[in-house]
């Protein structure tokens, strides 16, 4: 509700009257016209909807794994990495959604890495749950401090122990192989990679992509993986001998279908099959072909870019205040 006092606009909210009183100078007033006072009201409701919208999407996508305060970088440890890093600002675009969902689609063509996802994971009775460690490692690895890093590092590691079968044609796996370990890296650096720069906010120059490819290489050595590239070119050649290990099996077949119609909420369902076929359109040919999933001639650059683009550029306002705020902090700390 709006008043007026002689010269000055006074704002009402319920029972609180902003108002000033008569007796105050008019050398320390500050009259606001009534245009001022709406531009105001609606820069609080806009940044009231930001919260609570990143605070719903951090819930969709962290769960209770959200990092604490005391586990991120800051001033005197920036982790594994730090805030000059190219792996700083790959990761904390919303790009990423779009290539972990392509990652985990090519990752299903290994039919031994295949096989220890079926065996082992519950991802069709969990999938928000698993969703969650995923991110609580990425987040950890990219954003934590060393102590941090090293221990969800160590935690999969032990987790890995356990992984270990018969594939359905008859071959063993084990997660702490060094060469399943090394395709699900390639595979995860060539998809974040390639998200970010068709959807990311910023752009990276040839440089800076053979950075990130090298500085991502620790945290596969640190997990176990051997002969991990350190540039795009390395990166390119072991995805090409990887091919002839791919194939699409039944257990690929179910996990694809499963990810790209998962049991998401109503209200989530376009946004999320924005993200599933702009996934699809970042897979090279083959993995596309492979996995029957093709793109009609047109449609990606068309219809899905724009309409990804749109949603991750949303999805980057929304949360990216809470997050630079948070981390600036740290760094600016004492």
């Amino acid at each position: 509700m709006r008043h007026r006092t002689g010269k000055f606009s006074t704002v009402e909210y319920g029972a609180i009257n902003h108002s000033v009183p008569d007796w105050i100078p008019h050398a320390y007033q500050c009259p606001c016209s009534d245009d001022r006072i709406d531009q105001m009201l609606i820069g609080e409701a806009l940044s009231l909807a930001r919260r609570e919208g990143a605070n719903r999407l951090r819930a969709a996508l962290a769960g209770d794994e959200q990092l604490e305060p005391a586990e991120l970088a800051d001033r005197s440890d920036h982790g594994l990495f730090g805030p000059a890093s190219v792996t700083w600002r790959v990761h904390g675009d919303s790009a990423m959604l779009i290539g972990g969902l392509r990652a985990l689609m090519l990752q299903t063509l290994h039919p031994l890495a295949m096989a220890g996802v079926a065996d082992h994971s519950d991802y069709r009775h969990d999938p928000w749950g698993r969703l969650h460690r995923t991110g609580r490692f990425v987040g950890a690895t990219t954003y934590g401090n060393t102590p941090s890093a090293e221990r969800m590092i160590e935690r999969v590691r032990r987790i890995h122990d356990h992984v270990q079968g018969t594939a359905p044609d008859g071959r063993p796996y084990s997660a702490n192989d060094p060469h399943l370990l090394l395709w699900v890296h390639v595979t995860e650096v060539d998809s974040f990679l390639a998200a970010y720069r068709r959807y990311g906010t910023g752009r990276l120059t040839d440089a800076e992509q053979d950075r990130y490819v090298a500085e991502m290489a620790q945290i596969a050595e640190r997990l176990g993986a051997e002969e991990v590239p350190r540039d795009r070119a390395q990166l390119a050649e072991t995805l090409q001998l990887f091919r002839a290990e791919c194939r699409l099996g039944g257990q690929a077949r179910d996990c694809v279908r499963f990810l790209l119609i998962p049991p998401v909420p109503l209200a989530a369902r376009g946004a999320y099959g924005v993200i599933g076929a702009a996934s699809i359109g970042l897979l090279a040919p083959w993995a596309q072909r492979m996995l029957w999933l093709r793109v009609p001639p047109g449609l990606d650059p068309l219809a899905i870019r724009p309409a990804a683009t749109v949603l991750t550029r949303t999805i980057g306002w929304l949360m990216s205040d809470a997050r630079n705020a948070e981390l600036t902090d740290r760094m600016l700390a004492n």
